[in-house]
């Protein structure tokens, strides 16, 4: 019987990439960069804030020293505009309800820095009760390594049998894998059908409500 849900949250529970994108333009223009089209951070995100910098930044500029000052100017600026563009997507909200009353409990595993992750989860979300919700931690690997599944499953309280993982990118796919969960494909995310299919996805979804036809055909 599943007890337990976890989702990433960029691109699966939150549409963030509007925000993402032009904060880290902001502070590539700051440094005298160029700036990308938002959807070049479709592909630019998912392994964490250091890695979006480092894939943003020209490789002739890729030094240390400019990618620390330049991820310290983004989480400066994105934690001040984390919330001018970004929303919920369509139908979360009810599903997590939905969920909530069905006795499912619910949790994040992003690899958003943790002190970016928290405001957003508490601004969209205020009445969700998370099981447990962790972003990048410090001395924690981020997704694919499944530690983070690890902990979400520990303070929950739930075997990894009684959970299930959705997201929307490969690295989804593999953390779930990683971590022996059964992989639910968010097809309306920030990554193609196709990628969540070369990784592995167990099945794909293209709207958040057929998230609760899986879990009743998985519980069967």
């Amino acid at each position: 019987m599943i007890k337990l849900i976890i989702f990433d949250l960029d691109g699966t529970l939150l549409n963030t990439i509007d925000d993402l994108a032009d904060s880290c333009n902001h502070v590539l223009a700051a440094h005298g960069l160029p700036a990308h089209e938002t959807g070049k951070y479709n592909y630019f995100v998912g392994n964490g804030i250091r890695k979006l910098i480092e894939r943003a930044i020209p490789a002739e500029h890729r030094t240390p020293e400019n990618i620390q000052a330049i991820y310290d100017d983004f989480m400066d600026y994105y934690q001040q505009h984390s919330a001018d563009k970004t929303a919920p997507y369509e139908g979360i909200t009810e599903t997590l309800e939905k969920l909530d009353t069905m006795g499912i409990k619910v949790a994040v595993a992003s690899n958003k820095a943790q002190v970016a992750m928290a405001p957003l989860l508490s601004h969209y979300f205020p009445t969700v009760r998370w099981a447990a919700a962790y972003g990048q931690r410090e001395g924690v690997p981020t997704k694919p390594a499944p530690q983070i599944v690890y902990d979400i499953l520990e303070t929950a309280g739930v075997k990894k049998e009684e959970a299930l993982y959705i997201g929307d990118t490969g690295t989804d796919m593999e953390t779930a894998a990683n971590a022996g969960l059964y992989k639910i494909g968010a097809a309306w995310g920030f990554r193609t059908r196709e990628e969540l299919t070369a990784n592995g996805a167990d099945v794909i979804i293209d709207k958040a409500e057929e998230l609760i036809d899986v879990l009743r055909r998985y519980s069967c």
